[in-house]
């Protein structure tokens, strides 16, 4: 069986960025929107592969620091991937979560963008 590695591609990073941030979520989770991944100081790049983690890594929904993939109880959840292009390099500790991020992120960002998926096993 062959294994396929996906990549998360991101175009039009600003020059200037110095960092990226990256935050992952479903708003659609049974108990209010969960965070997948919440990840700062990548390297303004263009490729994220599977399964890397070129930045620090923060807590998702879980309290764990590492992605977790979609698995939705039910029905069809959305996934937005939200991509920040900043000014700077952040100070943040490792049991920083999506709040944290946001708030750290405040009068940095460059640019952004996001992308939305849907995902169910049905």
């Amino acid at each position: 069986m062959e294994t396929i590695k996906q990549t998360f591609r991101i175009h039009h990073i600003p020059e200037e960025a110095k960092s990226l941030a990256l935050i992952v979520d479903d708003p659609d989770a049974p108990k209010g929107t969960f965070t997948h991944w919440v990840m700062w100081n990548i390297p303004p790049q263009e490729i994220i592969e599977e399964n890397t983690d070129p930045g620090d890594v923060g807590l998702n929904g879980k309290g764990e620091n590492k992605y977790t993939g979609p698995c939705p109880p039910n029905g069809t959840h959305r996934y937005h991937f939200k991509v920040y292009a900043l000014d700077t390099f952040l100070n943040l500790d490792k049991s920083s979560d999506k709040e944290d991020l946001l708030k750290a992120m405040e009068h940095h960002i460059l640019s952004q963008g996001e992308l939305t998926g849907k995902y169910s096993k049905e």
